[in-house]
Order: structure tokens, then sequence, then C-alpha cells
């Protein structure tokens, strides 16, 4: 069993230290949050947790094997860092990193020696996005032609980061598990409607090797959450709808093809319009597979699924997109 720790209690960090307290996997658990409140409120929900109000004390603890951090992304680096000096694995919440000097710094020092690094990108332990997986992979679709992604709703305005570094983690995490590939094209255009300097609505376009290419959606401002993902394939197309409480997603059996021309010059289109498909898809709460895999990987050390390395490619896209968008911004 992996003596944990977990730095960082305030919105997410409590679900992760639910999970880990819950799991077989994990031994001696010890939560830190600089919040003397906060982490009192926290040890009450799980009082065979020890507790601290100083990183370094998780830091220096040698029975320690691994820590997780849940705090702000600004802090992400150097608290991963002195974890990792001590010899401990990590777990960092989403974004790996602030941006991607930092990212390849942590993953460099992580492989140099050993350790395992996982970022928090928890859609891709849950059930519709594995499915999803399973499809593409199967080439159910064909190839990959392309992909739009809408993740909007009303706040919550953040002070320190934009709209992208916010939001965006989510759908490119998943796009490029999807797809098995980076983007070699990052592109972005939106406004900072609310806050001054603070972007609040952006659209990402991306391009990738393989010739797929897709449009990212994000925004605070908006009258209704959407999280609504469609993937159009050379064979059939998809929709995958978050917010559906039952039926996630759907198989469109559409498409177009090209008929053979009967004359030079001429050709004709045929279009299919055929079944629409719910595929059955599996219930388990995403949090706990992410927990079993980092305990996993820290016992074995396997590579997890989000590993630092994704994470990183992750980072170097929403820098990407954030800096195309504010140079637009300052014209």
């Amino acid at each position: 069993m992996a003596s944990i720790g977990v730095i960082g209690l305030g919105y997410w960090g409590p679900n992760l230290l639910r999970n880990i307290v819950a799991n077989r996997r994990s031994g001696k658990i010890v939560i830190c949050d600089k919040d003397p409140g906060r982490l009192s409120k926290v040890s009450e929900r799980f009082p065979a947790c020890e507790t601290t109000l100083e990183a370094e004390d998780v830091f220096k603890d040698p029975t320690i094997d691994a820590v997780i951090i849940a705090t702000s992304v600004s802090s992400h680096y150097p608290l991963a860092m002195k974890a990792m000096q001590a010899g401990k694995h990590v777990f960092v919440e989403k974004p790996f990193a602030e941006d991607t000097e930092k990212a390849e710094e942590m993953v460099k020092y992580a492989e140099d020696n050993g350790l395992v690094t996982m970022v928090g990108h928890t859609f891709l332990f849950s059930p519709p996005v594995l499915k999803i997986k399973e499809i593409l992979d199967n080439k159910e679709l064909g190839e990959v032609r392309f992909i739009t992604s809408t993740r909007v709703n009303l706040g919550l305005h953040q002070k320190d980061v934009s709209v992208i570094w916010d939001l965006a983690p989510h759908d490119f995490s998943m796009l490029f598990y999807w797809l098995d590939e980076e983007p070699d094209f990052v592109e972005a255009f939106g406004h900072d409607y609310v806050l001054n300097g603070i972007p609040d609505v952006a659209f990402i376009n991306l391009g990738f090797p393989s010739g797929a290419t897709a449009n990212v959606q994000v925004a605070w401002l908006a009258p209704s959450k959407l999280r609504k993902t469609v993937i159009v394939g050379s064979r059939k197309m998809l929709i995958y709808d978050d917010t559906e409480p039952y039926e996630k997603i759907k198989i469109f059996d559409k498409g177009v093809d090209i008929l053979e021309p009967k004359t030079f010059g001429e050709y004709q289109l045929s279009y299919r319009t055929g079944d629409i498909i719910s595929p059955q898809i599996d219930s388990f709460e995403p949090l706990h597979s992410e927990m079993e895999e980092f305990l996993r990987c820290v016992e074995t050390g396997a590579t997890p699924r989000t590993s630092g390395r994704s994470g990183m490619g992750v980072v170097k896209a929403l820098e990407t997109a954030d800096k195309s968008l504010c140079a637009k911004l300052e014209r």
C-alpha cells in the first residue's frame, strides 16, 4: 500500500481525498492546507488522516510515497518539483503547469529519476469518453474529418487565468486522447467582455498531422450550460452531450459519397441517412478510476493514461492558444 500526501483542500481536493481514503491501495494519508479552518473542516470528515498546515512537512516525511497537488495553477510547478526532489511520485490537477517550459522540466526530472507523474484530466476516465475512444479505434466512424466542441456556462470568472486555461484543458485532453496525436496548428480568437485583460470567451481552431481539424468554443458567458462534442467521420457521425442524463452518445449513420461520373467532368453526390444508435455505456465514477490508476502506477511504476508527458502536450496547446488570443486583443 502507498502512503499519500494531499496538498490543497479547496474545491477539488476533498473529492480526490474521498477516493483516496476509499481505495484499498492507500495506506497512511496526510492532508495539508494553509487555511486552518478548511483543514479542520476536511479533517472532521476524514478523521483517520493526519493533518499539517505546511507542505514542507509532507515533503520531509520519509514514509510518504506520493503527493497529490490540488492547488492554484501557479503553485503546481514549485510544489511538484519539491515533492519529486524529495523522491515522491506526483499527481497534479489540471493544467499540469502554467507554461510549457515548467511542464518540460517537471517531466524531465521525473523521467530522469524514475518517478511517476500524472495529471488530473478526469474526463479521460469517464465512461462516455472511453466508449468514444473505443468507437474511434474500431474505425466505426471511418476516418475522423473534423470535431467541434462547445463548453460554455454563465461563470465562474477567474481572476488570474483566461477561459482557455480554465475550460479548454478538458477538451484538449479528450481530443488528443481520441486522435492519438497532438496538434501542429493552434489559433484562437476571443474577447475579455467582463474583466479587462481576462478573456472570457474563446474560439480555438486546431489542425492535426492526420488531416483532422477541430474547433473548440469555451466561454463563461452563456445563457445555459452546454457540454457538447460533434465528431464527423468519413462513414458516420457522433454527438457526445455530457449534459444528457441517459443517452450521452448518439451515432448517426449519415454521410455523403461521390458517385462515379458518367461523363467527363460530371459528378453526383449521394447523401446517406440511416439509423441513429445510442451505445450502452458503463457506469462508474471517473474519479475512483483515476485515483485507482495513480495508486496502481505508484506501486508498479507503470505509465498512467494521463501522464505528465501527455499533460505537457495539453499545456503546450493551451499556451499557444492563449498567446494567439491575447495577441489579437492587443491589436
